[in-house]
Formats: structure tokens, C-alpha cells, sequence
């Protein structure tokens, strides 16, 4: 019997991910099938409930409802209770297990430019969901400095505060960011700013980059934004999104199916997509 899976969000149409997990199944001749599910919020449980009582082999989660989800999961992992959102919903033996994928995808594609994290002096820029995930993950790899730089410092600080892990951290403005930038081995850029309407800007100038940092920004349309753009152009190596999204659903496979996928095939098929879309 085929097995279903899914993505739920809201809105539903922009998500990439059902070309690339049906590619996925097809490949691997697996006898299942990906769909899109347009979800209102106050129609969440019920969904949830649905795709459970017709045995969903699993489904993904994305904006609006990666934390409003957790309260209607039989249980999550504990990256995903410390970072407070799921991304990635698994069937096992009948009761839907949350995990989250997006940190964990983050380090397997940073790793293709950075092999070390630890020892390391990292900086994040943004303290939204994103960039929690990226936080915790990294905190557990035991850099050395893990700042965060945000326009609103309690927020920064809140993340701080919640991390169960031991790291050296604080939190600094947009402007001490900028101003200290050549200290770190790894800048993460985990802001909306350089996506559409705002992709000729960027969070910070980069004037005092070190040719030697890894500058990485988890925006994927453009492929190369204005921030990743004068990084490059100051000699630095840079990183864009493309790398979390595909390993992020490549982990989320392997849950699914025990199957760790053809990276190069999803990152190809994903490019295909995209397409002329990138702004």
C-alpha cells in the first residue's frame, strides 16, 4: 500500500519540498507519495489528527506552524523541545514523533566549508527561529564563541539564557557586530533581509571582514545575496542557504526511510526549480 507523507504550512505553494521527496521516492523505488496541505492555524490539531488516523508515514512542517505543532505530537526529540520547534514529524509504530532538522542540516552543509566547528569563534546574525536552531546545533559542537548580533538585544539574550549547553556567548548590536567582525572564524546570516523586496540590502556592511571568515547566509532565492555578494568580492568564502535546505530534507528522508539520499541529485533537482525564481 502506498505510503503517504507531506508538508503543512501556510501559505503552501512556494515549498519546494514535494518535487524533491517525490523525485526521492521514485529514484529509490519507494512506493510513496509527497503532498502539499495548505493548514490554517485553528485547523492544525485536526489536521494532525487526520493525517495520523490514516497513517501517515510522516510529514514535514513549516512556517507558520513549527512550534504551534508540538502540543499535538504524541512526543519530540530533545533538540527539537530545547529549540522549540519541529520541522520534521515521524510515524513510529503509530504515534507521531517531532525532530528538527534545520540545525542539523546547517552543520552537514557547513562542513563542506568549515570541517571544524570546535575551538572555532562563531557569530549569529538574527535571533528568530532560524537562527535558535543554528545556535543550539552549533552549541553542542563546542566552539569557542558563539555570539549572537540582533537588533533587539533581549531577544538575543533570551536565546542565550535557554541554551542547555555550555558555550561562550553574548549578545551584541548591529553595529558592535560590525565593528568586531574580523574576531571570528564564521559569520551566519539568519535574517529575511536580502530575499524580496529587500535583496539590495544586507544586516551589517562588512568593511573589517577577514578574507579568512566563512560568511554564510541561509537565504537560498537569490542564490547569492548582497551580503554574500561583497563577501566574495573581499575574498571570503561564502556559503548560501541551498546546502540547509537540501540537507535538512535529506535528513528528514533518512528518517522517514533509513535511506540517506543523493545529495547532488536533490541540490540539482532543487537549482531546477528555482529556476529563473531567484528574487
Amino acid at each position: 500500500m502506498k505510503k503517504l507523507f507531506a508538508v503543512l504550512g501556510d501559505p503552501i505553494g512556494h515549498s519546494m519540498s514535494p518535487v524533491m521527496h517525490k523525485d526521492l521516492f521514485s529514484f529509490y523505488n519507494i512506493d510513496a507519495d509527497y503532498f502539499p496541505f495548505q493548514v490554517k492555524e485553528e485547523d492544525l490539531h485536526d489536521a494532525v489528527k487526520g493525517l495520523k488516523a490514516i497513517g501517515v508515514g510522516g510529514f514535514n512542517v513549516t512556517v507558520p506552524h513549527k512550534s504551534k505543532i508540538i502540543p499535538f505530537l504524541d512526543g519530540v526529540d530533545e533538540l527539537a523541545a530545547n529549540i522549540g520547534a519541529v520541522n520534521t514529524v515521524v510515524n513510529e509504530n503509530g504515534q507521531l514523533i517531532g525532530y528538527n532538522t534545520d540545525g542539523p542540516g546547517f552543520l552537514q552543509g557547513l562542513y563542506n566549508y568549515l570541517p571544524k566547528i570546535a575551538g572555532q569563534k562563531v557569530m549569529i546574525i538574527g535571533a528568530g527561529g532560524a537562527a535558535r536552531a543554528i545556535y543550539l546545533t552549533l552549541a553542542k559542537e563546542k566552539p569557542l564563541v558563539l555570539d549572537i548580533a540582533n537588533r533587539t538585544l533581549e531577544k538575543a539574550w533570551g536565546l542565550i539564557k535557554d541554551c542547555p549547553y555550555a558555550v561562550s556567548s553574548r549578545a551584541c548590536s548591529f553595529d558592535e557586530a560590525r565593528e568586531t567582525l574580523a574576531d571570528y572564524d564564521l559569520v551566519i546570516q539568519t535574517t529575511l533581509i536580502g530575499m524580496s523586496p529587500k535583496i539590495y540590502e544586507q544586516p551589517i556592511p562588512l568593511n573589517n571582514l577577514r578574507k579568512q571568515t566563512v560568511i554564510c547566509d541561509i537565504i537560498y532565492n537569490p542564490l547569492e545575496t548582497q551580503f554574500l555578494t561583497e563577501a566574495r568580492l573581499k575574498g571570503a568564502s561564502i556559503q548560501n542557504g541551498l546546502d540547509m535546505f537540501v540537507y535538512q530534507g535529506a535528513l528528514a528522508f533518512e528518517k522517514w526511510t533509513g535511506i540517506f539520499p543523493d545529495i547532488l541529485r536533490m541540490r540539482d533537482n532543487v537549482l531546477k526549480q528555482l529556476g529563473g525564481r531567484t528574487c
